[in-house]
């Protein structure tokens, strides 16, 4: 099997407030948009999608029970080219609705990351490694 991610869904609790997060806050284009069932956001000029669906049915469609709760055992990850635009995109998420759940900081290692969540709790780590800059790479 080849290493390759077609697509994300997220349960969200809102699928509305998720799709105004991901949309009117980040700037994210709707790719398709079922009435408050299923909202779909191309990523990486179409390469994979990011998909919203209501908490209760992603958990029913898996046969789990939808009573999650806490650290989920995932993040993302949103790679960019400079450590000042780790901060650019931790303002853009707090201002769209997001919350910071741990400001960006220099890393051990020599990078620069920060870490924010959407309005359903998922976390998204924003980072910078001083190695990414000399390589092309899909990184924003």
């Amino acid at each position: 099997m080849k290493p390759h991610v077609s697509g994300i869904t997220l349960g969200v609790k809102d699928v509305n407030r998720a799709k105004q997060f991901y949309n009117k806050g980040l700037g994210w284009p709707i790719q398709q948009d079922y009435q408050g069932q299923w909202v779909s956001f191309s990523l990486n000029n179409g390469s994979s999608t990011l998909g919203l669906r209501p908490w209760d049915v992603v958990a029913g469609d898996a046969g789990l029970a939808p009573d999650g709760s806490g650290f989920r055992g995932i993040t993302f990850s949103y790679d960019v080219r400079s450590k000042d635009r780790v901060d650019a995109v931790l303002a853009e998420a707090k201002r769209a609705g997001g919350t910071i759940a741990k400001p960006a900081q220099d890393a051990a290692w020599g990078g620069y990351f920060g870490y924010f969540t959407d309005p359903d709790g998922y976390l998204w780590k924003v980072g910078w490694a001083p190695a990414t800059t000399e390589q092309p790479s899909a990184a924003e």
